[in-house]
């Protein structure tokens, strides 16, 4: 027998929540596979099993706060019998029901539904569970997500959209009804708990509009010549790198000759100290089905283009999958995010904690400007500098924003360190 335990938390986590079992009591396992899953109020943290065997037990239910290190269940030999399982809480979503080819309803099989949600890599873990505990089906959610993924809204959906409680077996088939329709005038409401991650992202996004003296200041970038730079080469940079040339690497690349220039925006506030850090770790804010997640790129200074596109991609892929872990989003002297990719014009993006500075992205729109003493039209990019006037003054603020736009408008001068 050996206890199946959750995982130690770091010092900054005190609990967390049960999310889901991926077995039931009875069920095989074998070493490695993922048992179940515990969300923080940072990260999704998979448990899983020590060795083969039987999961002969559970302790803990769905939704149950669990303490690091705390007991969740016993995995046995293969012999094993399962004890009696913890009681688990019922469903209370309705289940959709098929029709037969001869008119009787039938309920879905949930075992079959269940297994093609756990095949499906692309959903989170928070989309997963309502997809498992309601019965759906992934393949007929309307998906909404930024990658046409599923996002937890799009499940709840499909939640109070399933169909109309089943009719008896003797009714005609023609008699079924479609999907419930909300009656045209009703005014529904849905109550849905605070995941642990949006609790806390609430509580340090206030807790910095309370602490920080914040102010943003604006400016815009002519993205030509990067475009330019990117059209020209980005078939061979694919073609030796496998990943492509995108613009966020030009701004992380920006961003860092930039801090170097003014190390104070690099910094952060303990106490009544200044804490100026001699190394360069950027946190990229990244959007995921459970919130805001900001990963962080460690050593900018030492990477190249390529190693920062390579970097975000798999951050990404990971935020879509619930992968990120606690040392992912650990630390970072400075954040950049980009509101463009949704379609933003403008924004003041609101600091990351203890950090002192972010710098936001926007959409890029062609424009007309004038380029020496004529009107053109050129891609144009507002970008905009959230900072602590506690310790950036406007001067340090707006000199460094400058110096991004003009490295992006001439990016050979960065690409050289001139």
């Amino acid at each position: 027998m050996a206890d199946i335990k959750v995982p130690v938390f770091s010092e900054s986590v005190s609990e967390g929540t049960l999310l889901a079992w991926h077995k039931k009591p009875g069920d095989a396992v074998k070493r490695g596979e993922v048992l179940a899953e515990i969300e923080t109020d940072k990260v999704v943290l998979e448990v899983t099993a020590l060795q083969d065997g039987v999961l002969v037990s559970t302790a803990k239910n769905e939704g149950d706060t669990v303490l690091s290190e705390e007991v969740l269940g016993v995995v046995g030999d293969a012999g094993s019998a399962p004890a009696p399982a913890a009681p688990q809480e019922t469903v209370s979503g309705p289940i959709a029901n098929e029709v037969s080819a001869g008119g009787t309803a039938t309920q879905p099989d949930s075992a079959e539904l269940g297994n093609e949600a756990t095949r499906r890599d692309d959903l989170s873990p928070a989309v997963r569970k309502v997809v498992v505990e309601n019965g759906l089906n992934p393949a007929q959610i309307p998906a909404t997500g930024p990658k046409g993924n599923i996002t937890k809204a799009d499940a709840l959906g499909a939640v109070g959209q399933q169909a109309a409680p089943a009719q008896t077996a003797q009714a005609p088939a023609q008699a079924v009804t479609p999907a419930a329709v909300i009656p045209a005038g009703a005014r529904p409401e849905q109550r849905v708990p605070m995941t642990r991650i949006r609790q806390r992202i609430s509580e340090r996004l206030k807790d910095v509009q309370n602490t920080a003296a914040l102010l943003t200041t604006f400016n815009e970038v002519n993205m030509q010549p990067a475009m330019d730079l990117r059209k020209k080469y980005q078939d061979q940079f694919v073609a030796k790198h496998g990943v492509k040339l995108g613009f966020m690497s030009l701004f992380v690349r920006a961003a860092t000759e930039a801090l170097k220039a003014f190390p104070v925006i690099n910094a952060s506030v303990e106490g009544k100290d200044i804490i100026y850090h001699g190394f360069y770790d950027i946190g990229i804010a990244v959007a995921s089905d459970r919130g805001l997640v900001v990963p962080i790129l460690r050593d900018t200074d030492q990477m190249s283009l390529a190693g920062i596109e390579k970097a975000i991609g798999g951050y990404a892929q990971k935020a879509k999958s619930g992968k990120l872990t606690l040392e992912d989003m650990s630390g970072g002297t400075f954040s950049i995010t980009n509101g463009g990719t949704f379609g933003s014009m403008m924004s003041t993006p609101i600091i990351n904690a203890p950090q002192s500075a972010i710098l936001g992205m926007h959409n890029i729109i062609e424009r007309p400007i004038a380029q020496n003493g004529q009107v053109v039209i050129a891609p144009m990019m507002y970008i905009a500098l959230s900072y602590d006037h506690r310790i950036i003054d406007g001067k340090e603020a707006v000199q460094f924003l400058v110096m991004i736009k003009n490295l992006l408008e001439d990016p050979a001068r960065m690409l050289l360190e001139l």
